[in-house]
């Protein structure tokens, strides 16, 4: 969306939870509504949406709150937001300059989440709520010609294949290291992976930072125009949704449930798989997400690591099967398609 109007807004119908806001950005005043129980990372991607500008280059200022904006774990619920007062947006689209992802935090700690509490988060009803407002967002802003989140479909999906969704930080792509050429952090096998599992499932790319990122580090490994697979779609942060857990607080997520609202001719719970290198992205579909051994210290792995190599291999042994969601993808290393298929039937 073009952010050069005097006067925009993102909106969608309203509820009793919606709180109106204006926010004022480089002379420009923005209207969007955003939910009670929505975060402050969640509206900062709202923001990011109307105006470009990064949720991590932003700051808000707003009448009597102080420094609780700068916490995006805070509920709106908390804070005293009235719709007669106006925020205030500092922060410059970074349009000119690619920003290495090295100057972002790094997510080493993947806390555990019990069994229990995943079950708990992925049907509390308050993230369901989310979901279900995302998705209804974008159904909206469809129909309006708005970009509701940036999803870049870049090839058509194609009938009976199956959806695998990818990250790529530590997945594809060591992002800490350094190196002259970029091609020296790429995950090994990672062309030939794609090639293979290519034939039984469509590719999207599903990253927690900016589009801008995910087209530089993914046109640089040669993965976006590759003739011997192609890339379905591209999604960034702007799709993620802010989760809460009862004793992990508020953490970001990647619902494959917005891809399968955009694609539902094509892609369900039963032929999508995701693989992460952090287990909290698919929280809100655990059974449709496996954890990929992280891919770090390229210079010293490089020559070692073969994961891909046995992700291929389990990939094209499910690819048969009509609900892959019923498998127990971590135990994906011992999976043996025979005695998979002789307990199915009996």
């Amino acid at each position: 969306m073009a952010a050069g109007a005097s006067s925009s807004s993102l909106t969608s119908p309203a509820t009793e939870e919606e709180i109106t806001l204006t926010v004022k950005w480089s002379g420009k005043e923005y209207t969007l509504r955003v939910c009670a129980d929505d975060s402050v990372a969640e509206l900062k991607r709202r923001i990011c949406q109307l105006t470009n500008v990064l949720p991590k280059r932003q700051k808000l200022l707003y009448p009597k709150i102080g420094s609780k904006l700068a916490d995006d774990s805070t509920l709106l619920s908390t804070l005293p937001l009235k719709s007669s007062l106006k925020m205030t947006m500092i922060g410059t689209v970074e349009d000119d300059i690619i920003v290495d992802q090295v100057d972002a935090p790094e997510i080493v700690d993947d806390f555990e989440i019990g069994q229990d509490e995943v079950v708990d988060i992925k049907d509390k009803e308050v993230n369901k709520q989310k979901l279900r407002r995302r998705v209804e967002q974008y159904k909206a802003c469809s129909l309006l010609s708005i970009i509701a989140f940036d999803i870049e479909l870049r090839n058509p999906c194609r009938e009976g294949k199956k959806l695998l969704v990818l990250d790529i930080d530590y997945t594809l792509f060591d992002h800490r290291s350094t190196a002259e050429n970029p091609l020296e952090l790429m995950r090994p096998y990672l062309h030939e992976f794609l090639t293979a599992v290519y034939a039984e499932y469509d590719i999207i790319i599903w990253s927690a930072t900016s589009m801008k990122w995910v087209e530089l580090k993914m046109g640089q490994l040669g993965v976006l125009n590759n003739p011997s697979y192609k890339i379905t779609a591209l999604l960034d942060h702007l799709a993620m949704i802010t989760v809460q857990s009862d004793s992990r607080g508020i953490f970001d997520c990647k619902p494959l449930g917005l891809i399968w609202a955009h694609f539902p001719e094509f892609y369900s719970s039963k032929n999508t798989i995701m693989f992460d290198d952090l287990r909290r992205n698919f929280v809100m579909n655990p059974q449709n997400g496996l954890t990929i051994k992280p891919f770090r210290k390229a210079h010293a792995n490089r020559d070692s690591d073969r994961e891909l190599v046995k992700l291929t291999q389990y990939l094209l042994a499910i690819a048969d099967l009509d609900d892959i969601s019923i498998l127990d993808h971590k135990k994906w290393e011992s999976y043996d398609e025979a005695n998979f298929k002789r307990r199915r039937h009996t």
